[in-house]
């Protein structure tokens, strides 16, 4: 085999990768698995997707190594293969916003007009959190939180807040996260709190960036 045969071929077998990536769906789908491992039924819930169809996008992302799957029962779990694999998700959501006029933006005028306020860092939120002057809360679906969380945050689905206002300290400010920077369930508890004379703030990105920075989860790591 000569030079350009192998070159050739070894572009070939790297292209697998950038066809599974050529899909909304699976780029949503590896953001959530960057929270930890998720069963099919699990994973289709939060999409919105059948399981037939999420079952369908899993093993085009399998077949490309980047997600590897184990059977417990009649359920099959999916995890990513590496934290690499989330680093490519973070890298093409940055050179979408930094290149492509379309998704800055929408970044722009749908995330940034409904945050007055500058979001807060996982650094300081650390800093904060472990001081005990700030609430964290996880608006996420209650499955999620069980599945893995920020150490200490309190659960309170976003569609429950409100029920729940009274349970949530006056005199703390409150800091929201969910999935990830284009979540939005973060954004509308923050919305909500603020509306209701609370301070609140929200974290710059979400779980899925807090467990990839090795920072405080419980359960550890985040496994579902």
């Amino acid at each position: 085999m000569n030079r350009k045969s192998i070159k050739a071929r070894l572009y070939k077998e790297l292209s697998r990768i950038g066809r599974a990536l050529g899909s909304p769906a699976r780029l949503e789908l590896l953001e959530i698995l960057a929270q930890g491992e998720r069963s099919v039924e699990m994973l289709a819930r939060q999409t919105r997707l059948s399981v037939a169809n999420t079952s369908h996008h899993l093993q085009a992302l399998r077949e490309a190594r980047l997600v590897e799957a184990r059977r417990q029962g009649v359920f099959v779990h999916y995890r990513l293969t590496s934290p690499e694999v989330f680093g490519v998700v973070q890298m093409i959501r940055r050179l979408g916003e930094e290149h492509i006029a379309e998704v800055d933006r929408i970044v722009r005028s749908y995330f940034g007009q409904r945050d007055a306020l500058e979001p807060i860092s996982r650094e300081e939120l650390l800093e904060r959190a472990k001081a005990g002057t700030v609430v964290v809360l996880d608006v996420r679906p209650a499955e999620e939180y069980r599945a893995g969380h920020i150490a200490g945050a309190i659960s309170v689905p976003v569609d429950r807040l409100e029920d729940r206002l009274a349970d949530l300290p006056a005199d703390r400010e409150i800091i929201a996260y969910c999935r990830g920077p284009y979540c939005v369930m973060s954004y509308a508890a923050v919305e909500k709190l603020r509306a209701r004379g609370r301070r609140a703030r929200r974290l710059v990105d979400g779980f899925p960036e807090w467990r990839a920075q090795g920072l405080p989860t419980s359960p550890r790591g985040g496994a579902a």
